[in-house]
């Protein structure tokens, strides 16, 4: 699979993005949203940061988080010693931070990057495990299970900012997510990304050029987990608390889990993934208690039958569109609308079912009383003739799309 880079006809996307990082504290002016955009922020830079070694280098890693958790107890710790001396040292925090995920990458790494293929992931989940036993061997500086509080507001305010309300924060977090993006992209379009394309899709041949690919997968790490404790750090200055949950398998598997939802495959899939899994996490949870259930089914979903994430349906459809006529698009429309409202339908009928599954077992702990049995046979029934009706559509959209190839053919 190849890294998609945007074209040279869409360098509007960045003011663009720069315009929506800006105005997005204007349409979602409230606390807990602001809170919930600062975590979109930093999970948007630790996704894009796996991404360079999962999408970018081929490196499949289950420790990622290590590369952010300690950059977050690195902050924190120096967060409590800038205590007073102003609130521009806070500025420089996620710099420090990325600074303590590129050594920690450096020592790592070094064991990590020395295999590839399954004995990196082997290598790297072990490390993670390490790393979250050593939380309660050293709690002078972990904090043991509390973790490490501390404040970031730092003493005098900078030009009347101090960074104690929410919206300060997000905007200090949405300015190191500009500069992260804009790095992490520069560097793709750099030789060192492109050998790590190489590196990833033919070792062999890379090393027969010249390039070592142990050095290369190496390298990328190092700048991969730079770019982790950056994200790390702004987490660490978002809640004013570093913990064992920072460091765990459980975030690293998080992690990973977003990005391959937004698309490995594609620069700005990470980003997708990773405002997708935020929302899950934080707004559908206090909806339900079955959000982890739907975020796995998404995840299956896409493994399924987008196995270029989101970004990937996103790219298909603008492909699709700019390729076909209005004539053609309107053939397209009919099976279309089908296939979607049959998903919808079989999505709503899951949802129904999955809810009273899950409230029956709040409210009695004695499973499905019979009197829901009908419901639920109906739930189940509905979900069936759904998935039916989809299939069908799906087999008519294709076949439409395959009609408008062929009388396109010369």
């Amino acid at each position: 699979m190849t890294t998609t880079h945007p074209s040279s006809h869409a360098k509007w996307l960045w003011p663009l993005f720069a315009l929506a990082l800006i105005t997005a504290p204007l349409l979602f002016p409230q606390s807990a949203a602001l809170s919930i955009l600062s975590q979109c922020g930093s999970m948007m830079i630790l996704a894009l940061s796996f991404n360079m070694l999962l999408g970018q280098s081929g490196m499949l890693s289950f420790g990622h988080a290590l590369y952010a958790g300690l950059p977050a107890f690195a902050a924190a710790h120096a967060m409590n010693r800038l205590a007073g001396t102003g609130a521009a040292a806070l500025l420089f925090v996620p710099l420090l931070g990325g600074l303590a995920g590129l050594a920690c990458g450096a020592l790592f790494g070094y064991v990590t990057t020395r295999k590839s293929g399954t004995a990196l992931s082997m290598i790297s989940l072990a490390l993670v495990e390490m790393a979250a036993a050593a939380v309660l061997m050293f709690p002078a500086w972990f904090g043991g299970e509390s973790g490490v509080s501390t404040d970031r507001v730092l003493g005098a305010p900078l030009f009347g900012i101090d960074f104690a309300s929410p919206l300060q924060v997000y905007y200090l977090i949405a300015f190191w997510l500009f500069v992260s993006c804009a790095a992490m992209y520069a560097l793709t379009r750099t030789p060192l990304g492109r050998i790590a394309n190489a590196v990833r899709d033919n070792p062999e041949r890379a090393a027969f050029i010249g390039h070592d690919p142990r050095r290369v997968r190496y390298l990328m790490f190092m700048l991969a987990a730079f770019f982790a404790g950056i994200g790390g750090a702004l987490g660490a200055i978002n809640f004013e608390i570093a913990s064992a949950e920072n460091l765990g398998l459980l975030r690293s598997a998080q992690i990973l889990l977003f990005t391959f939802i937004g698309g490995i495959g594609y620069f700005f899939g990470p980003l997708l993934g990773a405002l997708v899994g935020v929302l899950f996490s934080t707004l559908l949870s206090t909806y339900t208690r079955g959000w982890q259930l739907y975020l796995g089914l998404l995840f299956v979903g896409i493994v399924l039958f987008a196995p270029g994430g989101l970004a990937g349906i996103w790219m298909a459809a603008v492909s699709t569109w700019r390729r076909l006529t209005l004539p053609q698009l309107r053939r397209l429309l009919r099976p279309f609308l089908l296939l979607l409202a049959t998903g919808l339908l079989m999505s709503a009928a899951g949802v129904c079912l999955i809810e009273m599954l899950y409230r029956h077992a709040a409210d009695s702990g004695d499973g499905v009383p019979p009197a829901s049995y009908n419901l639920m046979a109906l739930s189940i029934g509905v979900m069936l003739a759904a998935a039916t009706g989809m299939r069908f559509a799906r087999r008519r959209y294709l076949h439409a799309l395959a009609m408008i190839d062929r009388e396109a053919q010369p």
